[in-house]
């Protein structure tokens, strides 16, 4: 024979599926919810019966002081059992269901009363307040028991007060109420429990069907795997819950933001600062693939609303795209300054041609030596000013681009910056951005003008660069320095916003400062501070030679970075 079965063993506490428990736990809480929402209800029924009985007495007693037969019968008659007074306040008790409506002069003494042998006498309770003109409402006891009373003062046609009206509703009616509301409390306590299971039976099994009938072990195997796939993925991704505080972050997220695990169920603005990123993960700033800087990286950043009022951010580096596409912007502003110089020199050869057509060779003789002396000497000015070969061939090819917009490209006096510097293409990128938004501010204005301005005071280096076009209202001058901001149109290869950003990251990431003031005249004069930016003085640099020339203008200060006048004035378009 078969050795029979174990026996199974009755298992106490709560079963394993997550619909049995939903189903206890929400069940419990129904009734619980019941049980007390039924005792909360009862403590206050028995003051609102007492309030409504009130009320319902100084109605009847308002309703009764305001009719002027009382108050004149008041006055020119008697207290007695057959009086006109007593017959109406009869009257108006029966028609109320009043326990008592009582009639009184200024000496407290009654004209009418449910027992007539009350009539006549002083009432029983104090009727100050009323005859003072003040309407009373209180639960008191007299002759006739404990009642819900209400008094108002009693007045004739002159609005004299001349006695009071009490009334009274008889409180064993209001207790009586109390009692009979209990049972049907009770009926709609236990209907209610009995929808609340029906409800918790009919979302456990939307649950389940949901869960697949999982249990709890099976739901944690899955949320690991989550976490496994979360964090291998090469894209960052950030969890925020409907607060906007941090849910979830895995290793890229923190990679890219430069934050760690102790930021989970705090805020963004606790977790990351004040910032565009802040903004932007926090739905502040809405659209697609939108760009933000974050330390040295450049970040592309989309949002997507979750069901239960969170979202989900993803983060891309893009920080080398962004170096490539600045390399290319780069490479489009030397293409524009070698067309700039081709135009300039073409130009000038036509000029050359037309003059020796002319038979003018003299003029022809002065003209060239003229176009070849003022490079001579600009090539020397710049040198002289500028040492180090990167930004000297910047402001060379700045200068040719400026020339071909009509826009005058200005070395101020007081330049003169060694060949010491620590990071010359952190410099670079300084300038040439300063020096792009201001060429773009001036374009198209009359007499357009920028000035720069680089010179070294010990170890810091000091970048000026101002214009002369419509200057930046005082409410935007640190606006202009956040992630994504811009009035122009994005380029071919992405978006704006990101110049003057990384322009101040530079400058902090050296210690130093960039901020926006107003030019002297207008416009807008931008100043980067980068202490300790050059060398400690060493041997005097060799001379660098073969920078393309410059011209400067007699009369204006500092060094005019232009083409010469007769190849742009033949050459403008």
């Amino acid at each position: 024979m078969s050795p029979s079965p174990p026996a199974r063993r009755l298992r106490l506490g709560l079963p394993r599926r997550m619909f049995s428990q939903l189903l206890l736990m929400q069940v419990a809480i129904a009734a619980g919810v019941a049980v007390l929402a039924t005792g909360l209800f009862l403590a206050p029924l028995g003051h609102m019966l007492d309030d409504q009985a009130m009320r319902q007495a100084l109605a009847i007693a308002q309703a009764t002081a305001a009719q002027p037969q009382i108050a004149k019968d008041l006055q020119s008659t008697r207290p007695s059992v057959d009086g006109p007074v007593q017959a109406e306040a009869e009257r108006i008790r029966k028609a109320s269901g009043a326990e008592y409506v009582v009639v009184m002069n200024m000496r407290h003494v009654r004209w009418s009363h449910t027992d007539p042998t009350q009539i006549g006498k002083k009432v029983s309770t104090d009727p100050s307040e009323a005859l003072a003109g003040k309407e009373v409402m209180q639960i008191d006891s007299g002759t006739l028991g404990r009642s819900a009373r209400g008094k108002v003062p009693l007045r004739d046609a002159h609005d004299r007060i001349i006695g009071a009206v009490s009334v009274g509703i008889e409180y064993n009616s209001v207790r009586a109420g109390l009692l009979h509301a209990i049972p049907g409390l009770f009926a709609y306590a236990g209907a209610a429990l009995a929808i609340g299971a029906l409800a918790a039976y009919l979302i456990s099994r939307r649950v389940q069907r949901q869960t697949r009938d999982l249990a709890f072990s099976d739901i944690s195997a899955l949320l690991a795997e989550r976490e496994a796939m979360l964090h291998g993925i090469r894209e960052g991704v950030v969890a925020l819950d409907h607060t906007g505080r941090v849910r979830l972050l895995n290793d890229e997220a923190q990679r890219l933001l430069g934050i760690g695990d102790e930021v989970v169920g705090r805020s963004l603005d606790d977790a990351l600062g004040e910032g565009r990123t802040t903004d932007v993960l926090a739905g502040r700033v809405t659209g697609t693939d939108l760009l933000t800087v974050r330390g040295h990286r450049v970040l592309v950043a989309n949002r997507m609303p979750t069901d239960d009022g969170g979202a989900v951010a993803t983060l891309r580096d893009r920080t080398e795209l962004e170096q490539l596409g600045r390399e290319l912007d780069s490479t489009r502003g030397l293409i524009d300054a070698l067309r700039a110089q081709d135009h300039e020199h073409a130009n000038r050869m036509h000029t050359l041609l037309g003059l020796l057509e002319l038979e003018m060779y003299d003029d022809a003789v002065e003209f060239v030596g003229e176009v070849v002396g003022d490079h001579r000497a600009t090539a020397e000015q710049v040198t002289e000013k500028i040492h180090d070969p990167l930004l000297a061939a910047l402001l060379v090819g700045k200068a040719t681009v400026a020339a071909e917009r009509g826009v005058a490209l200005w070395i101020a006096d007081r330049t003169l910056l060694p060949d010491r510097l620590i990071d010359p293409r952190g410099v670079v990128t300084i300038v040439g951005n300063l020096v792009d938004n201001a060429l773009d501010a001036v374009a198209g204005t009359p007499h357009a003008r920028v000035e720069v301005e680089l010179r070294a005071e010990g170890r810091t280096a000091v970048l000026r660069v101002c214009d002369t076009g419509p200057g930046i209202p005082a409410e935007r001058r640190e606006l202009v320095f956040t992630d994504g901001w811009s009035t122009k149109q994005p380029p071919a290869h992405g978006k704006r916003g990101i110049g003057l950003s990384l322009v101040r990251r530079l400058a902090e990431r050296q210690g130093g400062t960039a901020h926006v003031d107003e030019a002297e005249g207008g416009g807008a004069e931008f100043t980067v501070v980068l202490p300790e930016a050059l060398e400690e003085p060493g041997p005097p640099a060799e001379d660098r030679r073969g920078l393309i020339p410059m011209q400067k203008t007699p009369g204006d200060s500092g060094t005019g970075l232009r083409a010469p006048a007769h190849g742009r004035e033949e050459g403008s378009r």
